[in-house]
């Protein structure tokens, strides 16, 4: 793509990237018109005016509920006092402020360097971005969540350690993914850290318990290990591990344990790695990949977990690697294997997310030790002062964790460029984990109680 050498070219070449993600956004995805949102809010609804249970709401028509611990539901209380339409507003103000943590985090100490142009790429890029994309039209959680642990990250990142770990315990707290991320912390040795998030996902734990114990005995002992309240593992946008085998109708669980243990060996080796260079992003990239691999149901929306990974190829210098593998998620090309997954195509693209989230994990760069870093320019040493001869001098070489590129390495692994709105476009598929596809048959939720707030929904 040409690049403009002037003011007037790069507008015109933003706005044309924006009408075209737009128009595609608008024709070629189905969007969600907010599903889980919908299961947020009504569970809400349900247990604060209605006197239901958390677990018993089933979304009108389908049956679909609520599947997170319960302080989940904790968190979402102030959609108890919203209209639909205006909890619809603030899922969209929340999530947007949400990607604009990550993003800053992600660009790092200098993000500001890469200017107007850039960061309209950046964003019309990640308008294109299946995960994001069903991520923002479900009204999902996952971006809060990946904002909450990179911030971790930053901590970390910027020696204010003495509150890391606060931010993936809330998360852990909300979603059982991140609790991975307290694994990192302890093979990094940080057990301040991993001390921190473990009492804050515990000390959640524990209110949501006092706050209703019988929603929390439910989901402990019983809603937490039925898979299939969640959807059929074999169900095209599970892009898990699981999902693969599933998929293949293989059921042995022991296979499925040797994978995990397998994909958990080669995160351990090189995260460890990645924290002795000091590479904290690439080490949390690391592990957003590997705990989308070992989860037993990753649903497409659930790899926004991948963001921090095509930053880091792309400061790592393989910004084609990144653009391509970016460009493939964007596509959707999942769903072509919608209805029939067998055979050695549907073996390869049902699950190409899968193995694109395999290979970041694989071969994703640890950080450059100290000597393998470029030099200084040579105009950076002929501006420096002469060294005192009263000590030795010393040149502080930034530490490559550090560095970043910010907006321009995101616009580069993203090929392209959230410039247009997310929300609008053709009507939404019926089913809350379809795609471009119609819905898939479900299997009903394990748990037979039914709520009232069924038949007799809150007025919008």
């Amino acid at each position: 793509m040409p690049n403009p050498r002037t003011d007037r070219g790069r507008l015109l070449l933003v706005l044309a990237l924006a009408i075209a993600v737009t128009v595609f956004t608008a024709t070629v995805p189905l969007l969600r018109d907010f599903f889980d949102l919908r299961v947020y809010y009504g569970t809400v609804h349900t247990w604060v005016h209605h006197g239901g249970r958390i677990y018993d709401y089933h979304v009108p028509g389908t049956s679909y509920g609520f599947t997170y611990p319960p302080f989940a539901a904790l968190v979402m209380l102030p959609l108890a006092v919203l209209g639909r339409n205006t909890a619809i507003v603030a899922s969209l103000l929340v999530n947007l402020a949400a990607l604009a943590v990550v993003l800053r985090i992600l660009a790092g100490p200098r993000w500001r360097r890469h200017g107007w142009y850039r960061w309209s790429l950046a964003l019309c890029g990640l308008a294109l971005f299946e995960p994001l994309r069903d991520t923002v039209s479900f009204g999902q959680v996952n971006l809060l969540l990946l904002a909450l642990v990179l911030g971790d990250s930053w901590l970390l990142t910027t020696g204010r350690g003495r509150w890391a770990g606060a931010g993936i315990g809330l998360a852990a707290a909300i979603k059982l993914t991140p609790a991975l991320f307290i694994g990192l912390l302890l093979l990094a040795g940080r057990r301040r850290a991993a001390g921190t998030a473990t009492a804050v996902a515990l000390a959640a734990t524990a209110l949501a318990a006092w706050a209703d114990p019988d929603a929390s005995r439910f989901y402990w002992t019983e809603a937490l290990w039925e898979t299939g309240r969640v959807g059929r593992l074999d169900y095209v946008s599970n892009q898990s591990l699981q999902g693969v085998l599933a998929r293949l109708g293989e059921p042995d669980r022991a296979l499925w344990a040797v994978a995990v243990l397998l994909v958990l060996c080669v995160w351990a080796a090189k995260a460890r790695r990645a924290v002795a260079a000091g590479d904290w992003t690439a080490a949390f990239a690391l592990t957003g990949a590997a705990a989308c691999l070992v989860s037993p149901i990753t649903w497409v929306h659930h790899l926004v977990w991948l963001l921090p990974s095509f930053v880091v190829l792309a400061r790592a210098g393989h910004r084609r690697i990144a653009g391509a593998l970016y460009a493939v998620l964007c596509t959707s090309v999942v769903w072509l294997w919608f209805e029939d997954a067998s055979g050695i195509d549907g073996f390869l693209g049902s699950n190409v997310y899968t193995w694109i989230t395999l290979g970041l994990l694989l071969g994703l760069p640890t950080g450059q030790p100290p000597a393998a870093r470029p030099p200084l320019t040579r105009s950076a040493i002929a501006t420096a002062p002469a060294p005192s001869t009263a000590r030795p001098a010393t040149v502080a070489v930034p530490d490559q964790s550090e560095s970043s590129s910010g907006a321009g390495d995101v616009a580069a692994a993203t090929g392209t460029a959230v410039c247009p709105p997310l929300g609008a476009g053709r009507s939404p598929s019926s089913d809350p984990t379809g795609s471009t596809r119609p819905a898939a048959a479900k299997p009903q939720s394990s748990s037979s109680r039914a709520s009232s707030y069924t038949a007799n929904p809150p007025p919008s």
